[in-house]
C-alpha cells in the first residue's frame, strides 16, 4: 500500500484498511522498533540483573505487600510491632498451609538428591506457580509423597501421610488445591526463617515452567574458569535470585513494548484512518499488527541480548542472569504463530474453532427453543396422535376410513380443506383443498 494515499481514505482504501492483510508502512516499521528500543533500554538500565536491579526492588516490595495482604484475608493477627514483618506473615502462612512436600534440604530426603534451601523450591516440582505444579501438588498429597527433578530424572520419595480435610474427594481435591495455593503464597517472598532479620530477600518460587530447566542437561557453558550444563547454570541462576518476583520485574519491559504497539496501532487507525472503533481493536488477526509485534519484540530482544554478552564478559552465569527469558519467550512465541500462519496451520485450525462456534451457537438457538414448547400441551397432542393412530389400525373399510378423519379434523379443532360432500368436491374438476 503506497504511503502517499494515506491523507485522503478513499473507499477502495478503507476497504483495505479493514481487511486482515494489509502491509506495514516505513512508519509501522518506525514505530514497533522505537517501542522495542524503549523497552530495551528500560530492561538494560531499570532491570538489570538480581540484586542490583531497580524494578527488582520495587516488584519485590508488591510481593512482599501481596503475601501480607494475603495472610490478613486468611486471618492473620499479628501482635503488635509486627504489622509490617512479612516474616511474621509467612510463618503464619507455613503454619496455615502446611503440606508433606516441603523438604528443605538433601538430608530431609535420605540424600536421594542434591538439594539445598536455595534451590528446594526449584528442584520440588509441587512448588511450582503453573499446571504442572499444581498436578504434583495433588498428587503429592494423595500419596503422600514428594516429586523432585535432578540431573534431569523425576524423582519420588515417600513422606508422612498428608493431612487433608474433607468428606468426600472433590473436599479433599479443593483442600489439596487450597493448600497448594497458600504454601506457593508463603514461599513466594522467601522462608520465614529468611526474611526474618536482615538476611536478605530469602529464596522464593520459580517462574511458570521455568523448573523444567532441569531436564536440560546438555552442553558446557564456561562459569569462571568451570564448564557446566545448562540445568546447572539455571538452578544456580534462582539461587542467585532469578525467581518470580525478579520475573514480574522482566515482564515490564516486555508489557511496555507490547501494549504501546498495540496502542499505537490502534490510534493510527482511529485517528489517521478514520476507521470504526470496531475495526481499530488490536487483534492479532490482522496481519500488519502481528509484524509488528514481531519487529518490536525482535528489537528488544536484540538490545538485551547484546547487553547479556557484553555485560558477561564471557561467564554464561552472568549472560544468564541478565538475559530476559520472557522478552525471549514471547519473540518465539510470536515467531512461531506467525509460521504457522504462513504455512496455513494456524488459518486451518481457526476455521474449525469457528466452525465449531457456530455449530455451538445454533445449539443453543435450538435448546433455547426447546425450553419454549409447552410441555403438558405436547404431551396431550402427542396422547391424541397416538389414540388416532390406534383407530386406524381397526379401520376395515373406505367408510370408517372417512368417519375416522373427519372425526380426527373435528377433534383437533382443524378446519375441512374441503367443502360440502368429500366425494363431489374431489369429483369436481375445478375443486381445490385449501388447507390453512
Amino acid at each position: 500500500m503506497s504511503t502517499q494515499s494515506l491523507d485522503y481514505i478513499s473507499p477502495s482504501n478503507a476497504t483495505l484498511l479493514k481487511s486482515r492483510d494489509v502491509p506495514c508502512d516505513k512508519y509501522d516499521y518506525l514505530a514497533a522498533c522505537t517501542c522495542g528500543a524503549i523497552g530495551g533500554m528500560i530492561d538494560i538500565f531499570l532491570v538489570g540483573a538480581p540484586g542490583d536491579s531497580i524494578l527488582g526492588k520495587w516488584t519485590d516490595a508488591q510481593v512482599d505487600k501481596a503475601v501480607k495482604s494475603f495472610a490478613k484475608v486468611c486471618g492473620w493477627n499479628p501482635r503488635p510491632g509486627k504489622e509490617n514483618s512479612v516474616a511474621s506473615a509467612i510463618g503464619w502462612l507455613e503454619k496455615k498451609f502446611p503440606v508433606n512436600y516441603d523438604q528443605r534440604h538433601s538430608g530431609d530426603v535420605g540424600n536421594i538428591i542434591n538439594m539445598s534451601t536455595k534451590n528446594h523450591h526449584m528442584k520440588s516440582l509441587s512448588h511450582a506457580p503453573d499446571i504442572i505444579g499444581l498436578f504434583f501438588s495433588i498428587l503429592n498429597q494423595f500419596t503422600s509423597t514428594s516429586s523432585f527433578l535432578s540431573d534431569g530424572k523425576l524423582i519420588t520419595w515417600d513422606t508422612e501421610e498428608s493431612q487433608l480435610e474433607g468428606g468426600n474427594f472433590i473436599a479433599k481435591l479443593f483442600c489439596g488445591f487450597a493448600n497448594w495455593f497458600g504454601h506457593l503464597m508463603s514461599d513466594m517472598a522467601g522462608s520465614s526463617g529468611g526474611r526474618g532479620g536482615n538476611t536478605g530477600r530469602g529464596s522464593g518460587i520459580v517462574m511458570p515452567f521455568y523448573e523444567l530447566f532441569q531436564f536440560c542437561t546438555f552442553g558446557k557453558f564456561s562459569v569462571e574458569k568451570d564448564k557446566q550444563d545448562l540445568a546447572t547454570i539455571a538452578t544456580r541462576a534462582f539461587q542467585a535470585g532469578y525467581d518470580f518476583r525478579f520475573g514480574l520485574a522482566l515482564a515490564i519491559p516486555v508489557l511496555f513494548t507490547e501494549l504501546s504497539i498495540r496502542l499505537i496501532w490502534s490510534s493510527r487507525r482511529y485517528f489517521q484512518y478514520r476507521l470504526d472503533l470496531k475495526d481499530c481493536l488490536p487483534t492479532e488477526s490482522h496481519a500488519d499488527l502481528r509484524l509488528m509485534l514481531i519487529f518490536g519484540h525482535g528489537t528488544l530482544c536484540v538490545i538485551d541480548g547484546l547487553d547479556a554478552g557484553i555485560r558477561s564478559g564471557g561467564n554464561y552465569l552472568f549472560f544468564f542472569l541478565r538475559l530476559n527469558l520472557l522478552a525471549w519467550f514471547r519473540f518465539v512465541m510470536l515467531v512461531l504463530k506467525e509460521a504457522c500462519i504462513r504455512c496455513g496451520v494456524k488459518g486451518a485450525l481457526d476455521e474449525h474453532i469457528e466452525a465449531y462456534k457456530r455449530i455451538n451457537e445454533a445449539l443453543q438457538v435450538y435448546l433455547a427453543r426447546l425450553e419454549e414448547i409447552d410441555k403438558e400441551q405436547f404431551k396431550q397432542e402427542t396422547n391424541e396422535y397416538n389414540k388416532f393412530i390406534q383407530q386406524l389400525n381397526t379401520v376395515s373399510s373406505d367408510e370408517e376410513l372417512t368417519s375416522q378423519l373427519l372425526l380426527a379434523f373435528k377433534n383437533q379443532n382443524i378446519e375441512l380443506p374441503w367443502q360440502g360432500d368429500f366425494h363431489a368436491h374431489m369429483s369436481n374438476p375445478n375443486g381445490t383443498l385449501i388447507f390453512k
